[in-house]
């Protein structure tokens, strides 16, 4: 049973707030529903976004709940430091890949046969005429997405029972049917659409509960007063052990696996799709301001929230198990959120309005590896594989019912209330960014890289961090970093080795090439 600081009148009126917006975001889908005519429209929108909505439908669907809850919630059980380095890898990484990445790809993808996919650009980028980057690429997308999936699920289920004391299983279910039907139903514009309306409720609520933590926590003076009494919590050079209370120093091996974050986000599918869908290249220049504003604030404050809570809900964790210990910690933004309704009845409802940011947060991230996930069955393994004349309708068809697997599967992996959201997010978060990431980088800035080293690359850092995370880490000390960083390294590594060894490209993709690179395009 949840942390439940409401009374009964008061939780129903939080649950009307909450149920308005879902509706909210299905009617959002039916109104799009009929923009949808060809499958190019379904999965990228036509190319057709502005600056506004790239930027925030890009850092919405990037974010996830794991922004109001996961990282949170890692503060709020070590301190400062693993979530703080881990918050400043991301907004470094998130500068990276807007400045270097986005104009590039979106030029790149168009002129590579309009590239509607990340499976497609890769494909097209190389010439790959047997269709064996698409195809690695879909399967990696299908493995992943549902883990990553999994996590947004888990975290509608936290949600309802913490605030409301509702069954976990059953809830999830519920959101995760709220998140497949407007997907199918809305595609890409749709999701895009209700992303950028989430950016804004996540940013707002993100604010307003850290203003209301420190409140209740009964100001800064007895906040800075907590933090003192817990040895190396407010330190980014220790964390805090809470079985021991004592203060575990931070290696720079240790930073650099936090930090590591940020390369997650060269390969993340949902991230750079935005970058493709954007209606005119020079205005990605916009889009990167109004996302580095919105990702600077947005982090801050989500690892303050997890600090203040130490003050505000000291009790939290007071008789949990200890292995449930970092699942509980997840619910410090639910649980502070409450606040508002208990000093101020009346604006219970603003609880569910507010409380609907991790609604916007899960679903905006769902929503988007649904779709991709759906793209690269249909599009890039039902078409180009299977029925290379596949009709539009016969496409559309195998997308809704790989939208509809994927959720069942990822429901499944969601279904133990104790999974760590952050714990899930950071494997699949691993996973594209070893895989997709540095063939992404070197497909837009080496010319040299050959088919052969797509492939090796690609192959690498999927199996890199596979047997990393399995394998490698659990043997401790220097091995356990994040398996995203020797993943990552080894994937580079592969590329650049294969493509040596390998002939040269031949010269008309040296020529698409040399079109990007000079501007030309």
């Amino acid at each position: 049973m949840g942390q439940q600081i409401l009374n009964p009148s008061q939780r129903t009126m939080a649950f009307i707030g909450m149920v308005a917006y879902m509706i909210l975001v299905v009617v959002v889908g039916l109104v799009y529903s009929k923009r949808n005519k060809n499958s190019e429209e379904f999965f990228l929108g036509g190319r057709s976004l502005g600056p506004w909505v790239t930027a925030m439908s890009a850092e919405a669907s990037d974010m996830s709940s794991w922004l109001l809850m996961g990282l949170p919630g890692l503060a709020f059980f070590s301190g400062y430091a693993s979530a703080g380095w881990t918050a400043i890898g991301l907004a470094v990484g998130t500068w990276f890949n807007w400045k270097f990445v986005a104009v590039r790809l979106r030029n790149y993808s168009h002129l590579a046969n309009n590239s509607i996919t990340i499976p497609d650009y890769f494909s097209n980028r190389f010439h790959d005429s047997k269709r064996i980057l698409m195809s690695i690429s879909a399967v990696i997308i299908f493995f992943f997405f549902i883990i990553y999936t999994s996590s947004g699920f888990a975290a509608l289920g936290k949600l309802f029972n913490t605030l409301f004391g509702y069954d976990y299983t059953l809830m999830m279910i519920i959101g995760a049917l709220v998140v497949v039907v407007y997907t199918i139903v809305g595609g890409f514009l749709a999701e895009s659409t209700v992303d950028f309306m989430q950016g804004f409720l996540m940013f707002f609520s993100l604010i307003i509960i850290l203003v209301v933590g420190i409140i209740e926590a009964g100001g800064l003076a007895n906040i800075a007063a907590t933090l003192d009494s817990m040895e190396g919590f407010a330190s980014l050079i220790t964390s805090h052990n809470r079985s021991t209370a004592n203060a575990v120093p931070v290696s720079f091996l240790e930073i650099a696996s936090s930090m590591a974050w940020g390369l997650g986000y060269f390969g993340m599918p949902h991230v750079l799709l935005r970058f493709m869908a954007i209606r005119e290249a020079k205005e990605l220049h916009r889009s990167r301001r109004i996302a580095m504003i919105w990702v600077v604030i947005s982090l801050a404050a989500a690892v303050l929230i997890g600090v203040v809570g130490t003050a505000a809900v000291p009790k939290l964790l007071e008789g949990v198990a200890p292995e449930a210990a970092t699942s509980k910690s997840e619910t410090i933004f639910i649980v502070m959120a409450q606040f508002i309704g208990s000093r101020f009845g009346i604006l219970a409802i603003l609880v569910g309005v507010i409380l609907s940011g991790i609604l916007a947060a899960t679903m905006s991230t769902s929503d988007s590896q649904l779709l991709i996930t759906s793209s690269a069955v249909s599009q890039n393994f039902f078409k180009g594989l299977l029925h290379k004349n596949a009709s539009e309708r016969a496409i559309m068809w195998v997308s809704r019912a790989t939208i509809i697997i994927v959720a069942i599967i990822a429901a499944i992996l969601a279904s133990d209330p104790n999974s760590s959201i952050f714990g899930i997010v950071s494997y699949a978060w691993a996973g594209f960014g070893a895989a997709f990431g540095p063939l992404m980088l070197f497909s837009l800035f080496w010319k040299r890289t050959t088919l052969q080293g797509a492939v090796a690359g690609m192959l690498g850092g999927f199996a890199g961090v596979i047997i990393w995370k399995h394998v490698i880490a659990p043997m401790g000390g220097l091995w356990g970093i994040y398996e995203l960083l020797p993943a990552f390294i080894f994937s580079s590594l592969c590329i650049v080795v294969s493509s040596l060894l390998s002939r040269k490209p031949d010269e008309a993709i040296e020529k698409e090439f040399e079109v990007i690179a000079n501007g030309k395009y």
